[in-house]
Parts: C-alpha cells; sequence; structure tokens
C-alpha cells in the first residue's frame, strides 16, 4: 500500500517537473556558461557521510532555472529534483533506502559566472524497506515525507558542464557530482 502511494507521488513529482520546464523553456534562453533562466542541467551524483550504516549513496540530480528574482537580490529560482539510493546490512539484517525529493532553490547572483552558490528547501518522499535474517519477519517499511533543506553550488569548467556539491537532507551528508548541461 505505502509503495502504491509512493508511486503515486513519484508519478505527480515528475508530471509538475515536466510542466514546469516545458512552460519556462518556452520563455527565456539561457546565458552560456552560468546558471540563467533557461538553463536545465542534469548529472549523477555520489553521497558522503551516510545515514546509520551507509557509508555512501549513489543518485542523480536534474534542475532547472524557471525565473529571475528582481526583489530578491537578482537571484534565479531554480526547481531541482533528485533521487538517491543507498543500502547497509550486518549478518542479522539490512536496510534499503530510496529519497526522492523536489526542492525550490534560490540561485545567488554573484560576479563570478563560473560559480553558482545556492540554497533550497523543499519535500521528498524516502522509501525505506529493510529485511531482518532467521526472525520470520521478512520485511518492514517506515516510509515517510520529509522536509529538505540544503545548500550547494556549482563550480563551471565549461558551459556545458559543472562540478556540483551540496550539503543537507537527503541520502547523505555531503553530495558531490558532475552536471551536464542540457539546453
Amino acid at each position: 500500500m505505502r509503495h502504491l502511494f509512493a508511486r503515486k507521488i513519484a508519478v505527480l513529482a515528475a508530471s509538475l517537473m515536466c510542466a514546469v520546464v516545458g512552460s519556462a523553456a518556452a520563455q527565456a534562453k539561457p546565458e552560456s556558461g552560468r546558471f540563467a533562466v533557461g538553463y536545465t542541467d542534469i548529472g549523477p551524483a555520489l553521497g558522503l557521510g551516510g545515514i546509520g550504516g551507509a557509508s555512501a549513496s549513489f543518485g542523480g540530480r536534474f534542475e532547472h532555472a524557471l525565473k529571475s528574482l528582481p526583489e530578491m537580490g537578482n537571484g534565479i529560482l531554480g526547481i531541482e529534483a533528485s533521487f538517491d539510493y543507498y543500502s547497509w546490512s550486518t549478518p542479522s539484517y539490512s536496510w534499503k533506502y530510496i529519497p526522492i525529493g523536489v526542492t525550490a532553490n534560490y540561485h545567488f547572483k554573484i560576479d563570478e559566472p563560473k560559480i553558482d552558490p545556492f540554497i533550497g528547501l523543499g519535500l521528498g518522499y524516502r522509501l525505506i524497506t529493510c529485511d531482518f535474517a532467521g526472525s520470520g519477519f521478512s520485511s518492514c517499511s517506515n516510509s515517510a515525507i520529509y522536509f529538505i533543506g540544503r545548500a550547494g553550488a556549482r563550480y563551471f569548467f565549461s558551459p556545458k558542464m559543472a562540478a556540483y556539491a551540496d550539503v543537507g537532507a537527503g541520502a547523505a551528508t555531503l553530495n558531490v557530482g558532475v552536471m551536464f548541461k542540457l539546453k
């Protein structure tokens, strides 16, 4: 039952993301080599400092820059979707976590076009399954909606590729990756 609810949340989030990206893409062309209105990227992320006994998580990030915010220091509003996977086990049990989240990110306007610092707030849904060996109790679930707070930055190596890092709620304490510009 919970997995059905999780799938509905994931489909709703994906549909919302497609609608937002589709409408915003028609509005503006991004500047080359920096995070600007119309910019879209995607990339893999490696999480370090995992939760529980996990030492690393694997996942991805997708973000689209929606609009300029002149009333807020000329920053940019972006919508980011994240997906991660991590697990850990002992001889008597194993846990698997799949956090899926959507955040609204505020990207600060700074003079250096290669650096893109941001902060974000959002919601996620964490799918949790576990298995207890030899107990006759084969699985459990503590899946739930959770609050996301994160801070991060991109460093552009080129107009189409950037290093990415964020800290905060999700799958790990620190997530690092490489983002590839789609448009």
